[in-house]
């Protein structure tokens, strides 16, 4: 069994214990694999290991890896996750190559991905990134901004709004950690009493995933407990 593989079977093991702890099915918690700045050999080892989703943060990188990958296992159901943040110029290849949009933060970015998702394609699933600690430095909305913007972009014709995501300001006290998933719980049980349909909430990584899982998280983005500590950032 490769490291790849040894590492993704620790990281299930986990969100196994994990959502156990707090009463939930492991089942309802998927494992993102966020494979930025790791090279497609080293997706194509987790593939191998039964791993099929992947985070990208850098669009010609993920680009590049993408092709890579279909042209090495075409067969292979490849879930891409477009989990970096987003220029206005650079929608058109996201809404081509990628399955899932997590860090849609303004109106004008969604209504392009919307315009761009090509004709026969399924609807493009989308979170709104929340800056739910308040970081001059993270991107985001604002959580009082949220409920407008998510409104909008439910009524667009080729993107499904699934949920909500965060990157919270680095916490060591699981107390901490779990106050700021539970903020953003919050606000997506505000939005589907409002009466959005969500199921999603994208929220922690490697350090804080157990206090996510604990929140409610559904999708966990996990780079370095897999693939190691990156080349670059």
């Amino acid at each position: 069994m490769s490291t790849i593989a040894h590492k993704l079977q620790a990281v299930a093991t986990a969100i196994q214990a994990a959502s156990k702890a707090c009463g939930r099915d492991p089942a309802a918690v998927q494992l993102l694999a966020v494979s930025k700045t790791f090279p497609a050999a080293q997706v194509l080892e987790a593939i191998a290991a039964g791993q099929h989703a992947f985070g990208e943060n850098y669009l010609q990188e993920a680009l590049d890896k993408i092709a890579d990958i279909k042209a090495a296992v075409p067969a292979e159901p490849v879930e891409w996750h477009f989990i970096g943040p987003i220029q206005s110029n650079k929608t058109r290849p996201i809404a081509a190559s990628f399955d899932w949009v997590h860090t849609v933060e303004r109106l004008k970015v969604a209504q392009r991905l919307s315009e761009q998702r090509p004709a026969g394609m399924a609807p493009l699933n989308v979170c709104i990134q929340v800056n739910i600690s308040g970081e001059a430095s993270k991107s985001g909305v604002a959580p009082g901004e949220l409920p407008e913007l998510a409104r909008q972009v439910a009524l667009l014709p080729n993107l499904t709004l699934r949920g909500l995501m965060a990157i919270p300001e680095p916490e060591i006290d699981a107390a901490r950690q779990r106050a700021a998933f539970a903020r953003l719980r919050a606000l997506a049980d505000a939005l589907r009493a409002g009466g959005l349909e969500l199921d999603t909430l994208s929220m922690g990584m490697s350090a804080d995933m157990a206090a996510a899982i604990a929140e409610g998280a559904t999708i966990v983005r996990v780079g370095s407990a897999i693939f190691g500590l990156r080349n670059h950032d």
